[in-house]
């Protein structure tokens, strides 16, 4: 099983970015902890960051026939973007959407996810383990 995992803006920044809300732990741990999983699951996962939204858009479109399964922290763009949206439903790759944070319990405005709309299953508040979370969820290890 091939798992592309995709993270939207600003979360190349993670533990420079508000460490009270998002944790202290940078990118770099999160993309070993995302590995380490993986590996324990014997699955293949590949990591992918943007500021861009058309990219990310392009980045799922591309996943298509290559990956077995996405996990996605669309970041700011859960509140925004039709466009992952609908890339997330034309490709039909089984889709897990995480966040560090519990969206839940922040702003008004970040209660609303689009991507929730396609995900099969959405994980808030848990920090990097909610990515752990959600590959042993597509890989039925959970």
């Amino acid at each position: 099983m091939k798992i592309l995992v995709i993270n939207g803006p600003n979360l190349n920044l993670l533990g420079l970015r508000e460490p009270e809300i998002y944790g202290r732990g940078d990118y770099k741990a999160l993309c070993a902890k995302v590995a380490e999983v993986a590996a324990g699951c014997g699955v293949e996962a590949d990591m992918f960051q943007s500021n861009h939204e058309g990219v990310i858009v392009d980045k799922i479109q591309e996943a298509y026939g290559k990956y077995d399964a996405i996990v996605i922290n669309p970041a700011a763009y859960t509140h925004t973007s039709v466009a992952i949206l609908d890339a997330l439903k034309a490709v039909q790759i089984p889709t897990v959407e995480v966040h560090l944070s519990d969206i839940n319990t922040r702003e008004e405005f970040r209660k609303h996810s689009y991507v929730s709309l396609y995900a099969q299953r959405t994980i808030c508040g848990h920090g990097f383990e909610g990515y752990a979370m959600a590959i042993r969820h597509l890989c039925g290890k959970e």
